[in-house]
């Protein structure tokens, strides 16, 4: 069993109805998670969250790009773009959390993706691997613990996120059956295989909650 200290952290990354059933990029199985999300959070003190949040026209779009379809990719300049159908649009229904998120502990919310020019899947900095989102900075000055990551999807967002974690130096778990996955052309497989290399534990929520 896995004893969760006052300072340990719940992130929980992208619970927006847009990657739920029915949203512009749902993410199979992605309502399923939220009860055990909520079940988690009442073992945390700290938890935080991050919304994938984006203008009309972000140029991770496929819409954005004449002929280019969904999944497609496109070179920009800081790299491969995988193009995303329109999701996650400022003041939408699709950008919002699930209100079936049950975490009034939660004392902050990281807005990534807002840049029209930049991705960004991690919730510690854009995918120019240069523009920081403060998740860090706040995190160290909060003096937390251990990181234990949640949510969606398991091979993009909580991947990126929780592989920044451990490049910044902290002790990062991701709990497995409390995330799903898109899983297009072997992501999840490559992103288990990057989380492991770079020292991410890998657990259930089982081993938590007992």
């Amino acid at each position: 069993m896995i004893e969760i200290e006052p300072e340990d952290v719940l992130l929980i990354v992208d619970v927006q109805y847009d990657f739920l059933p029915n949203g512009s990029l749902a993410v199979t199985g992605g309502d399923e998670i939220v009860p055990l999300i909520n079940q988690l959070a009442k073992k945390f003190k700290h938890v935080v969250l991050t919304q994938d949040w984006h203008p009309a026209d972000h140029i991770s779009f496929a819409s954005q790009h004449e002929g280019k379809t969904p999944f497609e990719t496109v070179e920009l300049d800081y790299g491969t773009q995988v193009l995303w159908p329109d999701h996650c649009v400022w003041n939408t229904h699709g950008a919002e959390i699930s209100h079936n998120l049950d975490v009034p502990q939660a004392q902050l919310i990281i807005r990534k993706g807002y840049n029209r020019g930049i991705d960004s899947y991690s919730g510690f900095q854009e995918a120019d691997r240069e523009t920081l989102t403060g998740l860090a900075g706040y995190l160290n000055e909060r003096d937390i613990g251990r990181l234990f990551v949640v949510g969606l999807a398991t091979d993009f967002c909580v991947a990126w996120t929780a592989l920044d974690a451990a490049a910044g130096g902290f002790d990062v778990t991701v709990i497995e059956d409390a995330t799903r996955a898109i899983d297009s052309n072997g992501s999840l497989e490559q992103a288990w295989t990057d989380m492991t290399e770079a020292g991410v534990e890998r657990v259930q929520s089982r081993d938590i909650l007992g």
